[in-house]
């Protein structure tokens, strides 16, 4: 069975949110062999797993089923700011991994927090990890820091749970909190729209010509309905070059399985993540170059872009200053899971046409993210609704 929910667990860097995911799930995150090397969340990890209820306590091991959860966990590093947004667009939930052992907020905390509220995510959870690390003075102060921090916010009131992700302490009632909070969010019907927030080539070395498997994407249903056997359109496609210059060619294919929490499904629909197999050559989709397309139905979607006018809302709570716009400023827009860059190419007051520098595929009024350049570091900025 699919799951219900996507739910990104969000943080600054080390608080621990890879660690409290596989608390949560009894899974490992799966992760990019770079990451491993390092230590960090450097891609898009993901875990499923069911959440049980067993003698009136919550667990992802045995009794009752009560939730299907797919988790989504977002990198903390101040660098991958525009995969956090790009997690964004596809989660319902968020839970914010704030360390009680330092001072809160830290700089991702509060620009994490920034974009879940940009995103429009009402539904929040405060997980507030490493409370092995301190006495009970100092945990009662950094909850005090932490309800400071959301004072005047929309979350003002979001749930705060302290917990150990290493000693598994109080995860039983954030998994109550989460069951008890967090519900699938209501999504339009129409014409099927999947964001590709990972690709694969699932292939070992060595495997024979009649069993290789075709190209696997990795996302969520946003709208609609996709079915085994559907004739699909991937947008804007795969990047290609013809004399140094870089062009990106729509791809065309069917779907041949779709996947759930290693369950075969025969469709997928809104809320969990999924994989799609399909019968493209698997060397399209390897190390994540389809991420950011879009997927519907052959024929169905808006054509890829090179520019997009939008009206841009500055982030209220920025913790940082801009400078006014230069024409030209070089921007990073978040477009569904799309992160491409771009240039200020006109601008009346807040109504901004932008130069792409990749094509993507926008829907009518969809959200944006865009993000400046300022003391040298990457920031959101605002958020703008496409014309």
């Amino acid at each position: 069975m699919q799951s219900e929910i996507n739910i990104m667990t969000a943080g600054h860097v080390d608080h621990g949110k890879t660690t409290l995911v596989q608390a949560i799930t009894g899974n490992k995150i799966s992760t990019h062999s770079e990451e491993l090397k390092r230590g960090i969340t450097i891609k898009l990890g993901y875990s499923d797993c069911v959440f049980y209820k067993s003698g009136g306590e919550y667990n992802s091991k045995k009794g009752e089923e009560v939730m299907r959860v797919s988790f989504l966990d977002a990198p903390g590093h101040e660098t991958l700011m525009a995969t956090v947004i790009a997690a964004s667009s596809i989660v319902d939930g968020a839970v914010l991994v704030i360390a009680a052992n330092e001072k809160c907020p830290q700089a991702q905390t509060a620009e994490h927090l920034a974009v879940i509220e940009a995103a429009g995510i009402k539904q929040l959870i405060i997980a507030q990890n490493k409370i092995d690390l301190v006495d009970e003075k100092q945990a009662r102060q950094n909850y005090e820091e932490i309800k400071n921090f959301l004072k005047g916010t929309v979350y003002e009131n979001t749930p705060i749970i302290p917990v150990s992700a290493n000693t598994g302490v109080n995860v039983n009632y954030l998994i109550q909190a989460i069951v008890e909070n967090f519900k699938p969010v209501e999504k339009e019907g129409g014409e099927a729209v999947f964001y590709v927030a990972r690709s694969f080539d699932v292939n070992k070395p060595r495997t024979k010509v009649d069993e290789i498997k075709g190209a696997v994407l990795g996302g969520s249903v946003v709208r609609g309905v996709l079915r085994v056997g559907d004739e699909i359109e991937i947008l804007p496609g795969v990047a290609l070059k013809k004399k140094d210059r870089e062009y990106y060619q729509p791809l065309e294919t069917r779907i041949v399985e779709i996947e759930a929490g290693r369950e075969k499904i025969d469709e997928a629909r809104p809320g969990g993540l999924i994989g799609i197999s399909t019968l493209l050559d698997p060397s399209l989709s390897k190390s994540d170059s389809l991420v950011g397309c879009v997927v519907g139905r052959k024929g169905s979607l808006p054509r890829p872009v090179s520019e997009v006018r939008m009206i841009l809302k500055p982030i209220q709570r920025s913790l940082v200053s801009f400078p006014p716009f230069t024409s030209g400023e070089l921007v990073v827009l978040g477009v569904g899971t799309a992160t491409t860059l771009g240039f200020i190419k006109s601008q009346k007051k807040n109504d901004f046409i932008i130069e792409l520098k990749k094509p993507v595929c926008v829907l009518p009024n969809q959200k944006i993210s865009v993000m400046r350049r300022t003391q040298n570091r990457w920031h959101l900025y605002a958020t703008g609704v496409s014309k």
